[in-house]
Formats: structure tokens, C-alpha cells, sequence
């Protein structure tokens, strides 16, 4: 995968009016779309609609098709995603859309943060597209991990665990980041997970930094292309947002999004834990 899919707030404005890029805004913050958004964006919801409803799981197959064709999207179109909190839902959209098969997706560098900054148009109109049909493909399994992969992956050479929360949680010392609400029985980190934040691969203004500066960052902290990779986090999404650095921006091999997290894995019975 090629770092084409990663756009510029410019390209999306060149792009407002093209019928076959279908913008879409995920954020931490789902009332953040009211209070405006780029012309012609629909917003998916990450709580009610990228997550099964019954089950701790991603949204299925069907789901998904409902979903994308329900906003107007088929298979064919290119889709840009964008949101607030440096795009960390936005990331993880891209890398559920990923796994089920669709073709031309891009993430707007900078999200929403850079859109607002610059002045580029906000509008509080919704936008009412036309249903069209939609078809997913089976998931890629090889794109996500899941507890026995992780659970395999301890003191495993060939794999490289990186664990992209904060410092603080990283240490065992806090559980969540303050404000947010799902937690795990314990605090502290993954044996043998390198901590690289996720705030450490992007600038100031909310873009990935330099592929260079990437490489330098994670492959310091032996989080290098030969390995298998797993990024996790508390819930999944900062660490999509690591996984596409690492898979679209590093060309790295094999990387897997453990959307778990430490929700999941700081709430096994009978598994070791660092602090």
C-alpha cells in the first residue's frame, strides 16, 4: 500500500464536488458533526454503528453493506475519511473498511483540527444521499489480532508488541485517559510492549510526521518491518491510527490492529502484566 492514501485538506477541497469521492467524519466526539462539517460529509458514529450492538465485536458483513449503502456509498467510490482527535476514529473506520475489502479509501492528513484551522467550509446541513448497493468482502483476518495471537506473540522474537497510550497508562498509573469511560480490572502494559504514543507520529497541526522521522520513531524501539507487528491501545482506535502510520506510510509487511486492547487484555484472567 502506497501513501497515496493519505490526502491533503487541499486535495478534499479539490475533491467537495466529485460525485465519486464520498467524505465521511468519525469522531471520539460524536455531537462534534452537528456543530458543522464539510460539505456533502455523512458521519458514522463509532459506538452505534462501526460496533456490533449485542456482542464486544466489529460491525458484520451486513452491517457494514447496510451502512455504506445506506450513505450513498458503493463499491466503486472513494472514500476519504476524517475526523477530530488527530483522526483517531477515522483510523479506525479505515482500517474496518480495509478489512472488508474496499478498494479506494483515503484518510484526510490533519482531520478535522487542520479543516477548521485553515477556514476551509463547514456547513450544519446533513446530507441525504441516494442508497446505493453495496457489497463487502469477508474480513481480512490478517489485518486484526486477536487475545491468542497476543497471548502468542509474549517473548516471541519475531513479533513486536507496541503499546500507543500515553505514558502514564503505559505505566500502570493511570487507567484511561481522563474523560473517557471504558475500563479495564487492571492498570500497566502488555510484557515486553515498546511504548511509542501515538501522539509521537504526528506534527503539531495534526499531520503524520516525515516517513523518515516514522521509521526513525518506531524503529528505534525495535518495532521494525521484519517483525509481526500488533499495536494496541485502550479500545482500538489510537491504535488504528498507529497501524496505518506503520502498514500505509512504512510499507511495513505484517501489522495487526488489536482492537482488545487494554480493555480486553487488562481484564483476562491468568495473563501476565507489566508496570
Amino acid at each position: 500500500m502506497a501513501s497515496d492514501v493519505l490526502v491533503s485538506t487541499q486535495w478534499v477541497a479539490d475533491n467537495l464536488n466529485n460525485p465519486k469521492v464520498k467524505l465521511v467524519e468519525v469522531d471520539v466526539d460524536t455531537t462534534a458533526y452537528d456543530a458543522g462539517h464539510a460539505p456533502g460529509a455523512v458521519a458514522f458514529n463509532w459506538t452505534s454503528q462501526l460496533q456490533d450492538q449485542v456482542r464486544r465485536d466489529i460491525i458484520s458483513k451486513d452491517a457494514l453493506e447496510q451502512l455504506l449503502g445506506g450513505a450513498g456509498i458503493g463499491n466503486d467510490d472513494t472514500i476519504v475519511l476524517y475526523g477530530d482527535n488527530n483522526n483517531w476514529f477515522a483510523a479506525y473506520a479505515f482500517w474496518l473498511l480495509e478489512m472488508y475489502g474496499h478498494k479506494d479509501l483515503k484518510l484526510m492528513d490533519g482531520g478535522r483540527k487542520k479543516w477548521e484551522a485553515e477556514g476551509r467550509p463547514l456547513t450544519t446541513d446533513v446530507p441525504s444521499p441516494k442508497p446505493a448497493g453495496y457489497r463487502a468482502q469477508q474480513p481480512k483476518a490478517e489485518l486484526r489480532a486477536k487475545r491468542d495471537q497476543v497471548l502468542q506473540a509474549l517473548g516471541n522474537k519475531k513479533h513486536a508488541l507496541v503499546d500507543v497510550r500515553s505514558p502514564a497508562e503505559y505505566n500502570g498509573e493511570i487507567m484511561a485517559p481522563p474523560g473517557l469511560a471504558e475500563t479495564a480490572q487492571r492498570m500497566g502494559h502488555i510484557p515486553g510492549a515498546a511504548s511509542v504514543p501515538w501522539s509521537q507520529a504526528v506534527r503539531e497541526d495534526g499531520t503524520f510526521k516525515a516517513k523518515e522521522e516514522l521509521e526513525h520513531l518506531y524503529g528505534t524501539k525495535g518495532v521494525t518491518k521484519d517483525k509481526e507487528v500488533i499495536a494496541y491501545c485502550r479500545i482500538g482506535e489510537r491504535s488504528s491510527h498507529t497501524w496505518f502510520a506503520l502498514r500505509h506510510l512504512l510499507d511495513y509487511p505484517h501489522v495487526r490492529n488489536y482492537d482488545g486492547s487494554w480493555t480486553e487484555y487488562g481484564s483476562l484472567i491468568d495473563v501476565p502484566i507489566e508496570k
